[in-house]
């Protein structure tokens, strides 16, 4: 756990940047329109050294509330037995009467949000309708399937409260003018309500200290915490009461150091003797690869000794026969040109032709043949 000793916020600091705030927030209210809200919320913004390992929601009790009057709270319930929604309403609310309850404007049975606030619609209209939203812890766990994320994507996800305690009215009290811290995993930022316009500067200020006081000490996180916290409203810009010192760096080193377990020091141990090792191995190896590298170097200086003192045979020209010349290749001798045919003779001597062809041929075939 962190140490309270580790921040210190300064009041007279404090005390200037709220009221600087609320002068911000009052000039700006009656410049720019009338139909601002009077009341603004005004919020501290803490930034950590390094991000948590865990998620956290951290409950904040304030000494003076935060939330005025005019906002409207609902409360879930759980279904009694033999009972239907409407007398399930009317039991809770006589129940919060006798206690002295009068911050809750409407009472929702388990059974009534699971029908009537089924539709998407719905559930939008309820959660703009309501400034805040109160459960039993009876079935706190039941709500998230049938509420829907924009509750929780709104910061207005259910409260839980123990609707059997003896000190019903304290704990709601404390619960609805108190505030809550949302720790994540995922960055090293978180915010938290801790008052409003309205407020005076003493009660802002004495909210902020107890909520510093209670964030430090409930944290779940080792040697110094808070890096820087600022104070800011939804539309200024934040002012800074804390900053850490450089020199807590190395305290929040030897707080980690000193956290260390015996099974993460053995680890360490381990790591070490392995590095060790393998320093050790590039080392020989090192030495091994030296070594051949100047026997390789000897060896070659003493062939290059070897191939000098050779004696180099003196060379002698050789007498390349001489090309014999060419000869010279016969001329082609041209083709003769062939002779025109004869005119073509005329029609008469070709038939007289063609008769004596035929009469030759019948007489050849009228000789007989000697034997």
């Amino acid at each position: 756990m962190a140490d309270k000793s580790d921040v210190v916020l300064d009041r007279a600091q404090v005390k200037k940047a709220v009221q600087a705030l609320q002068a911000f927030l009052k000039t700006k209210s009656t410049s720019e329109s009338l139909f601002l809200d009077e009341t603004q919320q005004i919020s501290l913004l803490f930034t950590l050294w390094k991000i948590p390992k865990e998620a956290q929601t951290i409950r904040i009790p304030l000494p003076h509330g935060q939330r005025p009057d005019t906002d409207e709270v609902c409360l879930f319930t759980r279904d009694e037995p033999n009972m239907t929604s409407e007398q399930t309403q009317r039991f809770y609310k006589k129940l919060l009467d006798e206690r002295g309850v009068k911050n809750i404007s409407e009472i929702i049975p388990y059974k009534l949000l699971r029908t009537e606030y089924k539709p998407y619609e719905a559930k939008r209209r309820l959660l703009g309708n309501f400034d805040m939203f109160l459960s039993d812890d009876r079935i706190r766990r039941l709500l998230p399937t049938h509420l829907g994320k924009h509750f929780y994507q709104r910061k207005k996800e259910p409260l839980t409260v123990n609707l059997q305690s003896k000190h019903l009215a304290m704990d709601i009290h404390r619960v609805i003018q108190g505030t809550s811290l949302k720790v994540t995993n995922k960055g090293c930022c978180c915010m938290a309500r801790v008052g409003h316009s309205g407020m005076t500067a003493d009660e802002v200020t004495e909210n902020i200290e107890a909520a510093v006081q209670t964030v430090v000490a409930k944290l779940r996180m080792k040697g110094p915490v808070m890096k820087l916290i600022h104070i800011k409203s939804q539309t200024s810009v934040a002012l800074p009461i804390y900053t850490s010192d450089l020199s807590q760096l190395s305290v929040r080193e030897e707080t980690d150091e000193r956290a260390q377990t015996p099974k993460e020091e053995g680890a360490a141990a381990k790591k070490q003797s392995k590095k060790k090792l393998t320093k050790e191995k590039t080392q020989t190896d090192t030495t091994t690869v030296d070594k051949q590298e100047k026997k390789e170097k000897k060896k070659k200086a003493e062939e290059e000794e070897e191939e000098e003192e050779e004696e180099i045979p003196q060379l002698v020209p050789i007498e390349t026969p001489r090309k014999k010349p060419k000869l010279q290749k016969p001329l082609k001798k041209k083709p003769l040109e062939k002779a025109p045919k004869p005119a073509a003779a005329k029609k008469g001597t070709r038939a007289q032709g063609k008769l004596a062809q035929k009469t030759d041929s019948k007489v050849k075939r009228k000789v007989p043949k000697v034997k």
